[in-house]
């Protein structure tokens, strides 16, 4: 169902017809048709949706849209839809809504999930606790499988997740149990008997980052998360693991583009001022960083005026070292992200990069070699060009691959090393490299 068809659904009042389409649609679907109709429009289609999809479709909402509902629904709907939602979207959500927004969906709220809300809002920003779900289902390790599959009939509906169910005793996690093996096993058997008690988890204050590690290299549908004194706390599934690994990545790609300041809106909310304010010291910086390639290139100006044709190379060289820093630092930077190596790797990472250079540069050389003796008939220039090349491949290369492992052992983030100050550093010092094996072998 397209926008065309639902506003003319809209204007001929055909709500009846209308209901029944959104009924089949995807709450996901549903927010981006809102998107694209006015917002008295909004309000109205949004009223015309179950309770359980509208909660699921206001989740999926953008700030701006959410903040249109608000203002529109009564205080009666507004708890319909708060009761509805998980409690980690209700967290996120207000976590991203203006100070009066808050005050009133805090005020439709009950005070039982006012509580618990307030307890997620107080953990810090990043962290496990900040991303969790207090409502999950949990046993006790002396009911029978019978008994917790009726639990899970109960209250079921109001979990995010029934799939993994959790053991504890005195609120302490003591093993966790799986729906398919609830259904597998004899009624009449304990959960104590079928619980696996050498399970993964995580602490509220740890960086959510290793919560999502976790879940993706085990392939967890769910990561209980406990207190220092292991009591349970809640959890994290993997739709939330998701939405992290996205904010990590939308994060290293502002940074690795310069733009020091990642924006969580899209690129269509953010505004003009924003967009600018945000690149502009970066790249200030690299532009004034980028005046040693103009001193160096100042120091050489003699071997300038007695070959001219030497400038000639200079973006072709910059360029390829710049690319080739590129390289290895994504590489880095993506092993870093998947844990696959770490600092401690660091020669081994170095001796494998610069065997890749030598060869990558040697093949470089020869190939521009061969098009130097063809197009100016100079060898030795071809051979200038050629150890050049070769150099500064090896430079950029260990540039690229040290400088984001220097940054994660100093704590900052490996992304910042990236391509923009790479490039700088690698400008200028291939620019050292070429004018100094030019003026030996030419004696200039």
């Amino acid at each position: 169902m397209d926008r065309e068809d639902i506003l003319s659904m809209l204007q001929e009042r055909q709500y009846k017809e209308l209901k029944e389409v959104l009924e089949n649609t995807h709450p996901v679907d549903i927010a981006e048709i809102l998107e694209e109709v006015k917002d008295k429009q909004i309000v109205l289609i949004f009223r015309l949706l179950e309770k359980d999809k509208a909660a699921e479709t206001f989740t999926e909402m953008n700030n701006d849209m959410r903040e249109i509902l608000i203002n529109a629904l009564t205080d009666s709907e507004l708890e319909e839809v708060m009761d509805e939602m998980y409690l980690d979207d209700t967290v996120d959500i207000l976590e991203e809504m203006p100070a009066n927004v808050v005050k009133r969906l805090l005020m439709v709220t009950d005070e039982e999930k006012r509580k618990q809300i307030n307890t997620l809002l107080n953990y810090p920003e990043d962290s496990v606790g900040s991303i969790m779900n207090v409502e999950y289902i949990a046993f006790h390790k002396e009911m029978t499988v019978e008994e917790a599959i009726m639990k899970i009939r109960q209250i079921g509906l109001n979990r995010e997740t029934i799939y993994t169910c959790y053991v504890t005793e005195q609120r302490k996690l003591i093993g966790v149990v799986s729906l398919r093996e609830l259904l597998t096993t004899g009624d009449n058997h304990t959960i104590e008997e079928i619980m696996e008690t050498n399970m993964l988890h995580v602490h509220t204050h740890d960086d959510q980052e290793e919560a999502v590690n976790i879940i993706n290299k085990y392939g967890l549908i769910a990561l209980p998360v406990v207190d220092k004194e292991m009591r349970m706390v809640g959890i994290v599934t993997v739709d939330d693991a998701m939405d992290v690994l996205q904010e990590e990545t939308t994060e290293d790609m502002n940074m690795m583009a310069g733009i020091v300041v990642p924006n969580e809106d899209t690129y269509f909310e953010t505004s003009i001022w924003s967009h600018a304010k945000s690149r502009f010291p970066w790249l200030l910086f690299l532009m004034l960083s980028a005046t040693l390639s103009g001193l160096a290139l100042g120091h050489f100006e003699a071997a300038l005026i007695a070959m001219p044709i030497l400038n000639t190379f200079v973006p072709m060289l910059t360029g390829t070292g710049g690319n080739c820093g590129s390289q290895s630092s994504t590489l880095i930077i993506r092993g870093l992200a998947t844990d696959e190596v770490e600092f401690r790797d660091i020669f081994k990472i170095l001796i494998k990069e610069l065997c890749v250079a030598t060869l990558v540069g040697l093949m470089l050389a020869v190939v521009n070699g061969i098009r130097i003796v063809l197009m100016y008939q100079n060898p030795v220039l071809a051979l200038t060009l050629g150890i050049t090349l070769i150099c500064t491949v090896i430079l950029a290369k260990t540039i690229g691959c040290v400088l984001p492992l220097i940054a994660k052992k100093c704590r900052l983030d490996p992304a910042l090393m990236a391509a923009p100050l790479i490039t700088t550093l690698v400008d200028t010092g291939t620019i050292l490299i070429y004018f100094t094996i030019a003026t030996h072998i030419f004696k200039i």
